[in-house]
């Protein structure tokens, strides 16, 4: 996760939104799909996840302004098969029809016990935690994972081939947050990369290879050449995994097939997302299982600097909450360019 930005202009998560549903209404989103996508900036803001806040909000500017996204979609919504949501997005952005489909997955995985929400036709450029938290708080367990654009050279590759393919997983609590981590199969989140490139700082190594397949520190030389997936084949392993999940098995594009969607127009990717939500209930006694769970947990904070995923999340959270976040200049000047 990137450091918290210092040097810039301080907003209460209250004023963040406005801005985000000005700057996207500008553009082409109606009020409901600017709220969607406002609320969701406006939790990796103050959850600290830097690259998915209002820094991608010139990103989908852009891609309303060039006509890309469609910024009234309204997501269409069926149970394709009693495990199975099925939602075509209209090529709207993610958060609308997540906001919309996941009360109708959770009720598919009471019903089943397991079930899968298929988003296809999607701009997806958000974290996915947020929707892992999501299906967490209708008491399921979640797994959800998204594709992108190919950035990630395959294990023993020096071209571009996978998306940064991340991977989130929710398990519920009872009486606090969800336990939830996200995390891409690349050793750094794209988002990251480029805030590096922004600030002027290298990476660490490990992270990427230039255009000739050299490793580099260089963000920039990185963002010309290509990723890599943490763990050498392991992590290329789980993209590949994240792929076929998110792609080929619910009909929507490869990272590879967005890009050539794209046509060069840098806009954010088409493509699809898969989320798996799993009731406890129908595995056994609930209280049973998140009891069993909570000794896991008590056991890895018994441990001197260990913590559970999301714990660094959930403290911004709280923080925010009255010191607000910092836009960076550059962000801020984007944006108010857009309102300009």
């Amino acid at each position: 996760m990137a450091k918290a930005p210092t040097d810039g202009v301080r907003l209460t998560l209250a004023q963040g939104h406005d801005l985000a549903v000005r700057a996207l209404m500008r553009h082409g989103c109606d009020l409901e799909n600017a709220q969607a996508i406002a609320r969701n900036m406006m939790r990796a803001e103050a959850d600290g996840s830097y690259s998915h806040g209002l820094f991608r909000l010139p990103w989908c500017i852009h891609t309303l302004k060039l006509g890309r996204a469609n910024g009234a979609a309204r997501p269409g919504i069926a149970r394709r098969a009693p495990g199975l949501v099925w939602v075509d997005c209209g090529r709207g952005f993610a958060p609308l029809a997540q906001e919309a489909a996941i009360p109708v997955l959770a009720q598919a995985a009471r019903d089943n016990g397991v079930a899968v929400l298929a988003l296809r036709n999607v701009h997806h450029v958000a974290a996915l935690w947020p929707e892992c938290e999501s299906v967490c708080e209708h008491g399921l367990v979640s797994l959800a994972m998204t594709p992108s654009f190919p950035y990630v050279a395959p294990a023993g590759g020096n071209r571009p081939l996978y998306g940064t393919n991340p991977i989130g997983f929710g398990w519920p609590r009872r009486g606090r947050p969800p336990m939830v981590f996200d995390q891409a199969s690349a050793a750094m989140a794209r988002g990251d990369i480029m805030l590096a490139a922004r600030d002027g700082h290298a990476v660490p190594e490990g992270v990427g290879i230039d255009a000739e397949g050299r490793p580099t520190t260089d963000p920039n030389a990185i963002l010309r050449g290509a990723q890599l997936a943490f763990g050498g084949y392991k992590g290329a392993a789980l993209a590949l995994m994240v792929e076929l999940l998110s792609g080929p098995l619910i009909g929507d594009f490869l990272s590879i097939e967005a890009e050539a969607d794209d046509g060069g127009t840098r806009c954010t990717p088409l493509g699809g997302e898969f989320i798996l939500a799993m009731d406890l209930a129908r595995f056994g006694d609930p209280e049973t299982i998140l009891e069993h769970a909570e000794r896991l947990f008590a056991e890895i904070e018994r441990q001197p600097g260990a913590r559970l995923p999301g714990d660094r999340r959930l403290d911004n959270r709280r923080r925010s909450q009255t010191e607000g976040f910092v836009v960076p200049k550059p962000t801020w000047d984007a944006i108010t360019a857009a309102l300009a």
